[in-house]
């Protein structure tokens, strides 16, 4: 896809929700299912069911998908589509590449050996390996939106409100 390709895909989106902000609100949703056998949850995908489990380091038997690796996934799934975008947009070549992303997480905390050890990720490294002839300018340019654009990164870099809800079915008498 060329510039003018997407600049022509994304006009009508961008004029509609400018005329109309509360058009471009939409709510993403996902669900998971916990019957079943072990420590899993089956999350629904627009690819079908992925089971996610514990980590090996934390008991898990190795079978099932991490749900840190699939932050990562994310993460790097996202980045990737968003430079490809903005380098789309800015008409910059990019002919190939790789994104990777890495997280440190230190297991005592999930596993309440200590409290002062944090539960969650404490460094997440982004990297990008780009074939293209961009210049220093371009490629600062690339980075500088992509991390501006990228729904995953934001959402990790500046925390959403975040509420959690117990609801309980229970068997009537």
């Amino acid at each position: 896809m060329d510039s003018e390709t997407l600049r022509a895909q994304q006009a009508p989106l961008k004029a509609k929700y400018r005329e109309n902000p509360a058009s471009s609100l939409f709510t993403l949703k996902a669900s998971g299912s916990l019957d079943g056998e072990g420590m899993t949850c089956k999350v629904s995908t627009a690819r079908g069911l992925a089971e996610a489990g514990l980590h090996e380091a934390t008991g898990g038997d190795g079978l099932s998908l991490c749900s840190g690796d699939m932050l990562l996934e994310a993460l790097v799934a996202c980045a990737g589509v968003t430079l490809k975008a903005v380098a789309t947009a800015l008409e910059i070549t990019v002919r190939s590449g790789t994104v990777r992303a890495e997280g440190d997480l230190d297991f005592r905390g999930t596993l309440a050996i200590s409290k002062e050890v944090p539960v969650g990720f404490r460094a997440i490294r982004l990297n990008f390996d780009l074939d293209t002839d961009a210049t220093e300018e371009q490629l600062a340019t690339l980075l500088k939106l992509t991390e501006r654009y990228c729904v995953i990164y934001q959402t990790i870099k500046v925390a959403p409100d975040l509420s959690t809800e117990l609801r309980v079915d229970r068997p009537e008498a």
